[in-house]
């Protein structure tokens, strides 16, 4: 649709790009892409998007945009994915745990939740005497 072509300077990196007419079957819809890219799908109905997106190996982020706050909602319960942004994108916050779901990652990142890994914790259980 747009973008694709080769960033300036060394590596390998694109500019924004967005690929449309994508289906389910092709690698960019089955396996996350870091980086400036979003695909375009269409579907009929909002239990379609929900079981496309489900049925893949990896869940570490979706996002909705809509005016409706109850279908937003209904989607954030239903969507198997480690963090939903709604009406927004990739606005990422350290007090907010960050992780994925299935082969995204185990355990999650920043937030208090990051600093369990990091603890040690010491039960104690006493009775009088």
């Amino acid at each position: 649709m747009t973008g694709a072509d080769p960033y300036d300077g060394q590596g390998y990196f694109i500019k924004p790009t967005i690929f449309a007419d994508v289906n389910d079957e092709m690698t960019i819809a089955k396996e996350e892409i870091f980086g400036p890219v979003m695909q375009v799908l269409k579907f009929s109905d909002y239990d379609e998007v929900i079981s496309r997106a489900n049925n893949t190996d990896y869940g570490l982020a979706a996002g909705i945009m809509t005016n409706d706050i109850g279908r937003a909602f209904y989607l954030v319960n239903s969507l198997r994915a480690g963090t939903v942004f709604v009406n927004n994108y990739n606005q990422i916050d350290a007090t907010r745990p960050f992780g994925g779901f299935k082969n995204s990652g185990i355990g999650r990142e920043m937030g208090i939740q990051g600093c369990d890994p990091y603890l040690e914790t010491k039960t104690v259980i006493m009775s009088r005497p």
